[in-house]
Parts: structure tokens; sequence; C-alpha cells
């Protein structure tokens, strides 16, 4: 066992300094879309998106509501980071709250350092339009924000890849062999169907058979928690109160399910080498289910692993290693 740990540790290793090596020096262009605050996996994914240096995040938009509370999370974060730089837009829908809300309650907003965007929709026409190289929004939410983008200007998708954690093709959550209407979709089905069936130049998913299986536990998710990095400690503190155990960080055990994070190693280049791609027809229902059909769009879906615990050690790897600024 502890052969073939080693094994995908080296395996993982590999693949992340291929992935640096094969990337511009400023990484990728990335806007980042979430609806953080809600599921702690959009957390997750945000700190490993901001300690991998093949993504450069040029925006961060939030969606599905209560705008104003997850822009102060993501403004909180930011900050912790060193990150003031990255514009934030919110999203429409300002009121609610996350479950999150205990840990940003002190922070002031009025004394945020970097800019705000009221208008996300507009700030992700704004971004991609002024971008020389196409830009990957990569989606961890419901659609609304991006959806509005694309109703006010059809043409970005023409000038940017899509990445998204959305869907269920061949397999439910919990790795069920029933399909689910997955809450990205299901949330605003509508908005699921105009963004997944636009033209991009090329578009991405990890549906619930591959996103839908990951944790951290053992030793992986012990190396986290005793991590002394500070936005690996804001991490945990998150974690521990989404999970209703604030000041327990250091008494967890084991993560929930980490759906959102594979949408940010799909943006990655050499993605493939982990995950098996498929090309797919894929084509929302009004009942919110992403079905293979040969009328819908063509996709390339993360269907299943080659390497589960490469995936594994290499988020670990990632998410352990200094914040790029």
């Amino acid at each position: 066992m502890k052969t073939i740990r080693l094994c995908a540790w080296l395996f993982a290793v590999g693949i992340g300094v291929a992935m640096a090596s094969s990337s511009s020096a400023a990484g990728i262009p990335v806007i980042f879309d979430t609806d953080i605050g809600d599921d702690i996996d959009d957390t997750w994914a945000l700190v490993m998106l901001l300690k991998s240096p093949e993504l450069d995040v040029k925006l961060i938009t939030s969606t599905c509501h209560a705008s104003d509370a997850r822009g102060k999370l993501l403004a909180k974060l930011l900050t912790i980071a060193g990150r003031t730089d990255v514009p934030i837009g919110l999203g429409p829908g300002s009121d609610g709250k996350t479950r999150q809300d205990e840990w940003t309650k002190d922070f002031q907003m009025d004394k945020y350092p970097g800019k705000v965007h009221r208008d996300g929709a507009q700030a992700i026409i704004d971004t991609i339009r002024a971008s020389r190289e196409p830009i990957t929004v990569v989606a961890v939410g419901p659609l609304q924000t991006l959806s509005a983008a694309l109703v006010k200007d059809p043409e970005i998708a023409g000038k940017a890849r899509f990445v998204g954690m959305h869907g269920s093709v061949r397999k439910g959550y919990g790795g069920s062999d029933k399909l689910s209407a997955e809450y990205n979709v299901r949330r605003d089905a509508a908005a699921a169907r105009r963004v997944l069936s636009a033209p991009w130049q090329k578009t991405t998913i990890t549906p619930l058979d591959t996103c839908g299986i990951v944790h951290l536990e053992g030793d992986r998710f012990a190396t986290l928690n005793k991590s002394d990095d500070p936005l690996v400690v804001a991490l945990m503190e998150n974690y521990a109160i989404w999970a209703g155990k604030k000041g327990q960080a250091g008494k967890l055990t084991r993560s929930s399910t980490l759906f959102d994070t594979v949408a940010i190693y799909l943006a990655y280049p050499g993605a493939k080498e982990l995950a098996t791609m498929e090309t797919l027809s894929i084509k929302v229902t009004d009942d919110g289910y992403t079905r293979i059909d040969p009328a819908g769009t063509k996709t390339s879906v993360a269907t299943s692993w080659k390497s589960l615990d490469g995936y594994r050690d290499l988020m670990v790897k990632i998410l352990t290693s200094k914040t790029v600024k």
C-alpha cells in the first residue's frame, strides 16, 4: 500500500512539474465564478487557484445571490493571500447570508483596497474583451452571473474557454449508478442551458462522475491541518465554521466532498494526465439533468479518474505551496 501511494505521489509531482513547465510565465488567464459561502468546496477551490502558477487570475465573480456576503468573504481571503490586485465582480442579488459569515463579521469592507465591481456580468464581458489571449472561465456554482453576461454580449463565448463543475453524466452523488440533477445545474436550469450550449472555444466539465468522489483524509488531510500557511489556516478556520465546529479546526480529520477543486485542475494544461476525458454531446433538461444527447453541445467531459490518488496528492502539493503573487 505504501509503495502504491508513493508511486501515486511521484506521478502527481511529475504531472505538476510538467504542467508548470508547459504554461506561460504568467499562466493561463482565468476568470473564477463562484457561489462561495454555500458549500465549503468553493473555498478549497479558491485557495487552490491562488496557489496555482499555471493560472493567472484576472477576475473573481460571485453568483447565486447573497453577493454582498460572498464579496466580503472573497475580499477577506484575497487580503490574507496578498492578492487584493484581483478584482471582484458581484453577481445579481445582494441580500442573503452564507454559512461562513461568522468568519467575516469583523472584516471592514469599506476599507478593502481592492477593486469591487457591482456589475459582475459586465466585469466578465470587459475582462474577456480586454484580454489579448483567450480567457478560461472557471465556473463552480449556478450560472446566473455568467448567463447574464452572455445575454448582454453573446460574442464573448467565442473569445473564451469554459470549464465548469456541473452535471451528472453516468454517475450521481456519492458515485451512485443513478444519475442526479446536480445542484449547480438544477438551481437554474435555464442559465445552465444558456452557458453550457454557448459557442465557447472549448467547453469542459467535471460532472459528479469525477468531482463527486473527491475527499482528503488521513495523512493528506493532516498535512493541511498542520500547515502554518496563512491561507491554509484561513481555509481550515472556514471549514470548521461551515461544519458547525467553530474553533475546532485541529480536531477535523476529513474534508467534505471537494467537488469544485476538480474544475481548477481541469483548467491546467495537461489535466488529461490524471483524468479520463471524453467528448460527449450534452443537453441540459428543464429538470436540471445533463443528458448525453446527439442534439446536445459537444463537451469535453471528465468521466473517470486515471489516478484519483494522484489527484489527491497533487491537490495537497498545490495547497501547501506558496501563494502565487
